[in-house]
């Protein structure tokens, strides 16, 4: 079952960006303009696992909508152009699971959703693109219900390719996430993980090299 998320942002520019990510990473949400009109939807439709707020909206800001989420038990991360401290502070006390000023990285964004998910017990473990599974609970991947066997680092490689489904991810993303900030290798070792990958799942047209950025785990 996919992870449904809302999203409270009166700039249209912003929310369509969110939410244009959240369709091709393949979360399901609910997009609002206004704090008041997001609150008395949540009567009639409240199944969501995340909240993602502005604090400046009208009808109700930020603040005040995050006691709607408190009474259906949604967890809220603030995307603000507020940078002061006091903002923040207030944001964290309230019981907000996380703060992200804007401008922001989509791919940022994308880790603190996951992370936020993950430790409220909400995020979904099973990551499909056509005919494989990847369940990253018991790290069993299948190809038309089949086992395959993948290295470690294999796995873990499509497993941030999925989590980033459509975006393209960069080469320093990937030595950061599977191997870890302290790996001082070439980045060479992402393309042989990658060239693996397309032999072992037949994915050799859909992860698609992006010149002097990344990879890109496409599925239209």
């Amino acid at each position: 079952m996919q992870n449904r998320l809302l999203i409270v942002e009166d700039d249209h520019g912003i929310s369509e960006a969110v939410a244009l990510n959240m369709q091709f990473v393949g979360y399901g949400y609910a997009v609002f303009d206004d704090g008041k009109k997001a609150a008395d939807s949540l009567a009639d439709d409240h199944a969501y696992d995340l909240a993602l707020l502005d604090i400046m909206l009208p009808g109700i800001d930020g603040f005040e909508l995050f006691s709607y989420m408190e009474r259906y038990n949604i967890p809220v991360i603030y995307m603000t152009a507020k940078t002061d401290s006091a903002s923040e502070i207030k944001g964290l006390m309230d019981g907000a699971e996380d703060y992200i000023v804007k401008p922001f990285d989509v791919l940022t964004l994308m880790v603190r959703i996951e992370k936020v998910l993950k430790r409220t017990g909400r995020l979904n473990t099973v990551y499909r693109v056509r005919d494989i599974e990847l369940n990253s609970e018991t790290r069993v991947v299948t190809k038309a219900g089949r086992a395959v066997e993948l290295q470690p680092l294999e796995f873990d490689v499509l497993l941030t390719l999925l989590k980033n489904k459509n975006l393209t991810v960069s080469r320093e993303h990937l030595l950061s996430d599977v191997w870890g900030y302290e790996y001082a290798g070439e980045t060479r070792a992402v393309d042989m993980k990658i060239s693996n990958l397309r032999k072992k799942l037949n994915l050799g047209d859909a992860i698609r090299a992006i010149p002097k950025l990344g990879y890109r785990l496409e599925e239209r």
